[in-house]
């Protein structure tokens, strides 16, 4: 069967957006009419392509004939899905039919169905669809781009599975069957896969798990994209060279599954990748643009990491959450905090809730003072599940444990877990550090507003809500005991998400403590000049952070990969020279 969906799936921060838009747009003519949809919840098609806001209905791209642009709206997707619940049963209202569907399932287990659902239609409803000819899908960062495409399949087991026929998912049970079989089935006969990754090991290493993970979904149309390969010009310039290095050695030996896979390499760019003029150079073999003269007020710019150390270690305790768009080294970031307070001597406890977990590989054999751990979703729905059926399983009889059991298995039991997981380990912070890498900023978002309405969907289904739960939220807007740092890259839409991402923390009472802008051209000291010009468009993203908030820290780029405890804690230091 002829491709009909391309889903561009990677590491956040890899250039999925960019590059799917650029393909939106080399595909679209008079003769193809394209779609593209932004499934990221923190969606930036907008932006990239330098247009109005969009929403979940298709809308023209005006400078590009034949390209239409729309995102998975979790909003649009919840009033669409009660819509077509009211329709079921005509005596309710769609407010009331939303209703019956929340009592039994948490708020955010229904968003979950509502996005999976217009997700679903796009992949396998042709009626839903027939005005194009062909559906590209810019997907989240790995980890929940992965969560999104196994849904059909784990919601099709759960209405197949319920007892007595019945499901959680309401009236629509029976018409979502039909659709989540239809779904797996054009995942696997008519949709390509693009594994899009930087010349990196870690962005790599997570190409390899999506290919292996999509393969068991089905999808084994794949290809791999690596983007922003460099090519040093410079034969003496350190910069460059180390720069051409790191990506020469990472991918002169592809991890094993992906080294079948048709490769194509995208070049090192120097520009503002926004709007269609730009975007037209992603996949050209041209030069970027160039500069021979380096800024000249770099001694403007934000204070080095070190410096922020002091005023977290102050307390001696607490807890430190970093948070942004992905690909802006939150990882990092939080481990080079980690090692630092670590060697003050000070107890810490690293961990994160990121499905794609990579502080294994970043922290390397390990340091002194720091335990690192992480929210494992699967073994967290089994202890959490344990706890439910030992505190509601007490004198129920056979037919209601049952029942409990069943519910117990929902696709969203295991969202519940997580975040009680994460509960229970801010919780530490009164004893000690705990310093949290996070996932990338919509699904961190999501998670955050599954806080703020936890205690009240447990405790009208469940009835059970442990005590960590209940001051989860309170504790994260302490700012004496919580403190989050915004981590960004110096580009547009790393800043932008970054600025949304602030406002929407604001509205829910927790005021970010600083910012950090990692892996900054603009400070190295290079000849290059491809570099050099990375540096001069780094400068008004620089100043925008700036603005946005009184603690803003700089990270220069760093030659080596910063993974183990002595290249860690060199991210804290000034830009080295020559």
């Amino acid at each position: 069967m002829a491709t009909r969906n391309i889903l561009f799936i990677g590491k956040g921060g890899v250039g999925k957006t960019s590059i799917a838009c650029a393909t939106a747009m080399s595909v679209s003519g008079i003769e193809k009419r394209v779609l593209l949809v932004g499934a990221d919840p923190a969606c930036n098609l907008a932006e990239v392509l330098a247009i109005p806001e969009v929403g979940i209905q298709p809308v023209p791209v005006q400078t590009v004939p034949g390209l239409f642009a729309m995102r998975i709206d979790a909003d649009e997707a919840v009033k669409l899905y009660r819509d077509r619940l009211a329709a079921t049963n005509r005596e309710l209202s769609p407010e009331d039919a939303l209703k019956s569907v929340e009592q039994q399932l948490p708020g955010y287990s229904v968003v979950e169905i509502a996005v999976c659902e217009e997700f679903a239609r796009l992949v396998a409803d042709p009626e839903y669809t027939k005005d194009y000819d062909l559906i590209v899908f810019d997907m989240a960062a790995t980890g929940h781009a992965l969560r999104l495409l196994q849904l059909p399949s784990a919601l099709l087991q759960f209405i197949e599975t319920k007892a007595g026929g019945s499901s959680c998912l309401g009236p629509l049970s029976g018409s979502q069957a039909k659709l989540y079989q239809d779904t797996i089935a054009a995942l696997s006969a008519s949709t390509m896969v693009i594994l899009v990754s930087h010349p990196e090991d870690a962005s790599l290493a997570e190409a390899e798990r999506a290919h292996h993970e999509l393969r068991a979904l089905g999808l084994r149309d794949q290809r791999l994209m690596v983007n922003e390969v460099f090519w040093c010009r410079e034969a003496f310039d350190p910069a460059a060279r180390a720069l051409e290095g790191r990506g020469s050695r990472a991918t002169a030996e592809l991890p094993v599954g992906i080294r079948s896979l048709l490769k194509t390499d995208v070049l090192y760019m120097a520009r503002t990748l926004i709007g269609p003029n730009a975007l037209k150079f992603i996949g050209k073999r041209v030069y970027s643009p160039e500069s021979r003269e380096k800024p000249t007020d770099l001694d403007k710019l934000p204070r080095p990491l070190s410096e922020l150390i002091p005023l977290l270690s102050a307390r001696r305790k607490g807890v430190i959450i970093v948070m942004g768009k992905g690909g802006a080294g939150k990882t990092t970031i939080a481990a080079a905090v980690a090692v630092e307070l670590a060697r003050m001597g000070l107890p810490v406890n690293l961990t994160t809730t990121d499905p794609a977990e990579h502080l294994s590989m970043i922290m390397g054999s390990g340091t002194e003072g720091v335990t690192v751990s992480q929210i494992d979703p699967i073994a967290e729905t089994r202890a959490y599940t344990e706890e439910a059926l030992r505190e509601l399983g007490q004198g129920l009889d056979e037919k209601e444990r049952m029942r409990l059991e069943e519910d117990l298995r929902s696709p969203f039991t295991e969202q519940i877990a997580v975040l009680r997981a994460l509960a229970l380990m801010v919780n530490q912070g009164n004893d000690g550090f705990v310093v949290i890498d996070t996932a990338p900023t919509g699904h961190s978002l999501q998670l955050l507003a599954s806080a703020c309405t936890y205690n009240r969907d447990v405790e009208r289904s469940l009835r059970y809500i442990p005590e960590s739960v209940r001051q989860l939220i309170p504790q994260l807007q302490d700012p004496e005991f919580a403190k989050v740092l915004i981590a960004t890259l110096p580009e547009a839409t790393s800043v932008h998400e970054g600025e949304r991402l602030q406002q929407d923390l604001v509205e829910a009472g927790i005021e970010p403590y600083a910012w950090v802008i990692n892996k900054c051209f603009r400070p190295c000291d290079t000849d290059d000049p491809v570099l050099i010009q990375r540096g001069i468009l780094e400068g008004p993203y620089i100043e925008e952070v700036q603005k946005l908030s009184n603690r803003v820290f700089l990270i220069p780029w760093q030659r080596k990969a910063p993974v183990g405890t002595e290249l860690l804690q060199e991210m804290l230091e000034p830009a080295p020279t020559k």
